[in-house]
């Protein structure tokens, strides 16, 4: 794929200077004072305080500063002396199947044999086999390392989000400058003084000077040949062969003016053509002789027009949640790009440690894609995330075969675990092989659509898509003795792990969820799109699965027979909750009721077996439910405890401190974004309380607030329905808000204003519960309330800034 290089920026330019001047009119009426809030920079961009800074040295490739133009990805570290530039591209894959699958065993209808036969184990051996291979995987792609004269020390390491360059700063105050552009297939390096050496240096082996790399470790599992280094005046490179016939290119060229040089990077592949590696030479040739300053040009105007699109402010006193959701934003720009493979595990930042990345640094569609590609919508970065929806839509034709081939079905199914080629990769297979994993992947098209209102999108991609995603599910479906529609097998990811209980009777609550989330997102779409028949048999199947199981203490139970036994990472059992709001606080107190049990329970089972993401997960299931508290509490311990120094969510409790007994560190990126949307959810949602039904969202302003973030403004983050919303707090209260509506149609304002007088710009009516006002698409409506005169008393919960006070001795 190469389109990301040659992307143009003159459609970007006008939408950017209109953005820029919405935000500038928008502050100046207001009146906002720096000191009340941490605000963008001009032009929209990220003020330097929220800049990632780290001291040096950096020594390990996971807590690097991160960059990338979605295709690409460099990772900036080192110490001393050498500063060290790791780099991937997305598709570097070993698409290799696995050696021993027993492919005639491996469908639905034998595994469904040999459950009912009692015979999970030898299911679980049919099913997990393929993942226990080193191939397919992800490839790391390797390293460049420059060695400076022994003054030039490394003082620290900065990332620019505003720029999206790399800084290493020197002792001398010099500073080396990095950057993946934006628009190019290139990374650029100026370096401020002369390199003492360069060396490239790869996982597979066959280093310049006859050295084995890194480690061989990656190479002796996938039985590489080492690679192939070259020299050419100016230029070295080096090519990797991999499996099927796939190869790689790393090249790299230096230009010495005086006492300075510049370093173009570049990698290709088979992919790009047969001339795979005189293309690399290429690139690198014409971007020195482009220059770092003329190269940076396009390169700063996208990542501006990037940073247009909405911005968030909050109090200094909440620095480290706010730097970490422009960080997070920013992997949006640095990761995800259209034309390009959307993010894994990992994203474009693949493991350069001699070895293969984690959990194959592939696709897992049981949380991490659906997550990691959640918090895209209210930032209005609408681009980014379509390289996920695209390269979903773009396999539809796999979906298709895959449905056929291994469930026996119509319509198309996803595999809960899969290579950037759509392969399945097994694993676990109860949750990995799950017919439901492409229901949640559906559901991402949808609100796609939601936040968008782009009408030909809803019927030329997300209808077809997930109407072919339902059309599986509901051949699998079967009537039980209750008159339920029930799958022939159901899981609750990852509850009893890759045992046998973890075979629950169908259906458990998660898969209820995922099915009905999908049907009734079907109804909705069919009717908007006038296929008023095709609308109602998706809400008959989505009534047939019936309510949610709940014990007689009102809590949501796994499925009919069993509940949640103890602390559990995923949140499966109650994802009615939060994504897919299918139990609401705005629905019967019977439902109220069994939220708070449900949550309560969850609060006494404790965090021990949680990983990093489900504190960012509960964080925005607690905003979406009104606990805003408690979202702030599960935010402040994911951004303390669960990340590294860069940023990077790792899984375990780094702190050690107790948070969970889980300590160990692979990174892997969906708990950061759900970090991202946690902050979303605070200050806007826009969700319907009736699922299914056209036009019924309700846009909420700060709805769930927590008491100690006294100030905050945000300027055109983005509602279902398109709209962009701006609005400002003070003194724990709204006191400005405006709406410019996305699409024709009746917008409706939840009244959470506490009885407040506003100041409309134009009429409304209040109905029940909400302000309505009709507006056309463009138009715009505006309030003000008054400014309370103090913070009011902190509620008996508030929540407390979390202090890591060190390790827990035993």
């Amino acid at each position: 794929m190469t389109s990301v290089a040659e992307m143009s920026l003159e459609s970007n330019v006008c939408c950017f200077m209109k953005n820029i001047l919405s935000v500038l009119v928008v502050l100046i009426a207001l009146g906002v004072q720096a000191s009340e809030c941490i605000l963008p920079e001009k032009d929209y961009l990220p003020n330097r305080q929220l800049n990632l800074q780290l001291k040096a040295p950096v020594n390990s490739w996971d807590e690097a500063v991160p960059l990338g133009n979605g295709f690409m990805g460099g990772l900036l570290w080192g110490k001393d002396n050498t500063v060290k530039l790791s780099l991937d591209r997305g598709d570097l894959w070993d698409e290799r199947p696995a050696v021993g699958i027993r492919s005639n065993d491996f469908n639905w209808a034998t595994i469904k044999r040999l459950i009912s036969e009692g015979k999970a184990p030898e299911a679980s051996s049919v099913l997990d086999l393929p993942y226990k291979q080193a191939h397919p995987t992800k490839l790391p792609g390797g390293r460049l390392e420059i060695t400076l004269d022994p003054v030039q020390m490394i003082k620290s390491f900065e990332l620019s989000l505003a720029t999206a360059e790399g800084y290493a700063w020197l002792e001398s105050g010099n500073k080396i400058e990095v950057f993946c552009s934006a628009v190019k297939p290139v990374a650029l390096i100026r370096l401020p003084c002369v390199a003492k050496e360069m060396k490239l240096t790869t996982p597979f082996g066959g280093g310049e000077s006859g050295n084995a790399g890194p480690s061989s470790h990656a190479a002796k599992a996938l039985g590489y040949k080492t690679a192939e280094h070259s020299k050419k005046d100016n230029l070295r490179w080096y090519v990797q062969e991999a499996a099927l016939g796939f190869k790689y290119c790393v090249c790299i060229a230096e230009k010495k003016e005086k006492d300075t040089s510049l370093i173009a990077v570049s990698m290709t592949a088979t992919t790009d053509g047969d001339d795979f590696v005189e293309l690399a030479r290429k690139r690198v040739c014409e971007a020195l002789r482009t220059g770092y300053e003329k190269m940076s040009v396009p390169h700063r105007k996208w990542w501006a027009d990037f940073w247009a699109r909405s911005s968030v402010s909050l109090p200094k006193e909440e620095l480290d949640i706010l730097r970490h959701y422009y960080l997070v934003r920013y992997f949006y720009g640095a990761a995800s790009r259209l034309d390009a493979p959307p993010m894994p595990l990992q994203g474009v930042w693949t493991a350069d440690n001699g070895g293969l990345p984690p959990w194959k640094g592939d696709y897992h569609n049981d949380l991490n894609t659906q997550m990691t590609y959640i918090g895209y919508y209210g930032a209005g970065n609408f681009d980014e995330g379509l390289s996920f929806y695209d390269y979903l839509w773009k396999l539809l034709p796999q979906w298709k075969k895959f449905a056929k081939d291994f469930y026996g079905t119509g319509g198309a199914a996803i595999p809960g675990v899969m290579t950037l080629a759509g392969k399945p990769l097994g694993g676990w297979g109860m949750y990995s092989l799950s017919p439901t994993m492409g229901a949640w992947n559906a559901h991402g098209l949808y609100l796609h659509w939601l936040y968008t209102a782009d009408e030909k999108y809803l019927k030329k991609r997300a209808y077809p898509f997930c109407r072919e995603i339902g059309e599986c599910i509901l051949s699998l479906l079967k009537s039980d003795a209750d008159g339920r529609l029930v799958l022939p097998l159901s899981s609750s990811p990852e509850i009893f792990d890759n045992t046998a209980k973890a075979w629950l009777t169908p259906n458990s609550n998660y898969d209820i969820a995922c099915i009905k989330i999908l049907f009734l997102a079907l109804s909705e779409m069919s009717q908007v799109l006038g296929k008023n028949d095709e609308s109602s048999k998706w809400k008959k199947v989505a009534d047939g699965l019936g309510n949610f199981y709940v014990n007689d203490k009102n809590v949501l139970r796994l499925n009919r027979d069993a509940d949640l036994p103890g602390s559990h990472r995923h949140l499966s059992n109650i994802i009615g909750l939060f994504p897919f709001n299918l139990m609401t606080i705005d629905k019967e107190q019977n439902e109220r009721n069994v939220i708070s049990a449900t949550l309560g329970s969850w609060d006494k089972l404790g965090t021990k077996a949680w990983c990093g993401y489900s504190f960012s997960w509960m964080s925005c299931l607690r905003a979406r439910v009104g606990d805003p508290e408690s979202a702030l509490k599960n935010l402040d311990i994911f951004v303390k405890a669960f990340i590294l120094q860069n940023g990077f969510h790792a899984n375990g409790d780094q702190t050690k401190t107790g948070f969970s007994s889980f300590t160990y560190r692979p990174f892997t990126l969906e708990g950061n974004f759900l970090a991202m949307q946690a902050v979303h959810e605070m200050l806007l949602q826009s969700w319907s309380p009736s699922p299914g039904i056209p036009d019924s969202g309700i846009i909420r302003i700060f709805p769930s607030m927590p008491w100690r973030i006294h100030d905050a403004l945000f300027t055109d983050l983005r509602a279902e329905g398109g709209h962009l919303v701006s609005a400002k707090r003070e003194n724990n209260a709204t006191t400005w808000f405006q709406m410019k509506a996305g699409r024709t149609g009746v917008i409706r304002i939840r009244n959470n204003f506490s009885g407040r007088s506003i100041k409309w710009s134009q009429d409304v009516a209040q109905v029940g519960s909400n302000y309505e006002i009709k507006l056309k698409k463009g138009q715009t409506i505006e309030a003000t309330l008054p400014k309370p005169e103090k913070v009011p008393d902190a509620p008996a919960n508030a929540a407390e800034p979390l202090v890591i006070r060190g390790p827990v001795t035993k």
